[in-house]
């Protein structure tokens, strides 16, 4: 597994898409948290996370396109099949590798907080001197920045298998735009409502399954800064159960 990360880790850099990948992703985080708190007067940083959640749309499939659909571009895909290595050392350290990338961008990016605890500060209020603090809560930014880092490795997965499955880039790039955008935008189905304030979706078990669906709705724990351990599970649960299905696709095609 170990062999296969660190080839997977060279490539990014060797090839320009390790570089447009962070490049891209601390721009777009810069200029988020950048309009989202300074120039909105906000120390408030949810809308920043939920921003950054919807780039991943994009930014997340330029890091899984290429994982397996450029073996069998460049036809090393056998090859890979006939190295000493297990089925799931091969995917997991493909995976790893990318989520690796995934990590490294999103902690970069915490540099961006840095001026907002600058500028914030401490008023003094009332007779009794009684300090107000003003400022970004810590808890809050910890708290989503480790629900970030869950939900990018549940997508990962999600892209990892689309890759196994598709034949070249491109298409699985298409194809994990779609899938993520769909998984992360879900839940706004929940929120619409018509003009008297009802929600438009007035069934509660399609409600309570796109609320299951979407992983969106187990991001507001962390953004209050409390860990969600039934959220952790399911992250967790679905980066399993969709790297599982990926160590199934190769396995049905070494025996196969």
């Amino acid at each position: 597994m170990f062999a296969i990360y660190r080839k997977e880790m060279r490539s990014y850099f060797i090839n320009p898409i390790g570089y447009i990948y962070l490049g891209v992703f601390l721009a777009f985080s810069a200029l988020l948290c950048c309009y989202t708190t300074i120039i909105s007067g906000s120390y408030d940083t949810a809308s920043y996370f939920t921003l950054l959640i919807a780039t991943f749309i994009v930014l997340i499939p330029l890091l899984t396109m290429r994982l397996f659909a450029e073996e069998r571009k460049l036809r090393t895909e056998q090859l890979l099949l006939t190295a000493p290595v297990t089925i799931t050392g091969m995917v997991l350290g493909k995976y790893f590798a990318a989520l690796t990338m995934f990590a490294g961008g999103v902690l970069l990016s915490c540099i961006n907080f840095l001026p907002i605890y600058i500028i914030g500060h401490a008023e003094r209020v009332g007779e009794d001197s009684t300090t107000m603090h003003i400022g970004p809560v810590t808890g809050e930014i910890v708290g989503s920045v480790i629900a970030v880092l869950l939900l990018g490795a549940a997508l990962i997965a999600v892209g990892t298998l689309i890759s196994a499955l598709t034949e070249n880039q491109l298409s699985a790039a298409v194809v994990t735009v779609g899938v993520i955008a769909v998984m992360i935008l879900l839940n706004v189905f929940n929120m619409l409502t018509d003009s008297s304030g009802q929600p438009l979706i007035n069934s509660y078990p399609i409600r309570a399954v796109i609320d299951w669906v979407s992983v969106i709705s187990r991001f507001s724990a962390f953004s209050n800064g409390i860990f969600d351990y039934a959220a952790l599970l399911y992250y967790s649960s679905l980066a399993f159960v969709f790297l599982f299905l990926t160590v199934r696709v190769y396995e049905k095609r070494r025996w196969g």
